[in-house]
């Protein structure tokens, strides 16, 4: 791995079920377990999988045009089964709105390969839990 492709974070427990994760940049974020109004870590995960799309459909469309409305919204059922906890499909629904008039309708044009491109190339973090992707668990 290289510094440019290598991605992390570090987490401090605070107390039972409350944390904070701290970026490389110093940025942090404070997620629990629930009992809380923190974000859960499956809330954070389909925030991320959401931000992600948002950020590539975002950059895509308002080249064209500044939309008046931009909402994204992401759903899953936790699912307890023979395969342990996880989550069901994924449903993640964008709600843009543009100005009328020709830059606006070239955005609403553009949205829908937008959202293609982003759920099936961009968006690393949804491309990454379509993919089979390893995870690795080390003690020290």
């Amino acid at each position: 791995m290289t510094s440019d492709s290598l991605r992390s974070i570090s987490l401090t427990r605070h107390a039972t079920g409350a944390y904070e994760a701290e970026n490389p940049r110093g940025g942090r974020l404070s997620f629990g377990d629930g009992s809380s109004t923190d974000f859960t870590p499956v809330e954070l995960l389909l925030t991320a999988m959401a931000g992600c799309s948002a950020i590539d459909v975002d950059y895509l469309t308002t080249r064209l045009a500044e939309p008046t409305g931009f909402t994204v919204a992401a759903e899953a059922e936790k699912l307890r089964d023979e395969e342990g906890n996880h989550l069901g499909e994924v449903t993640i629904t964008f709600t843009v709105r543009f100005p009328e008039g020709e830059e606006g309708e070239a955005a609403r044009t553009r949205l829908p390969d937008a959202v293609a491109k982003s759920r099936d190339r961009l968006c690393t973090v949804s491309r990454t839990v379509q993919l089979p992707t390893p995870v690795s668990y080390v003690t020290e």
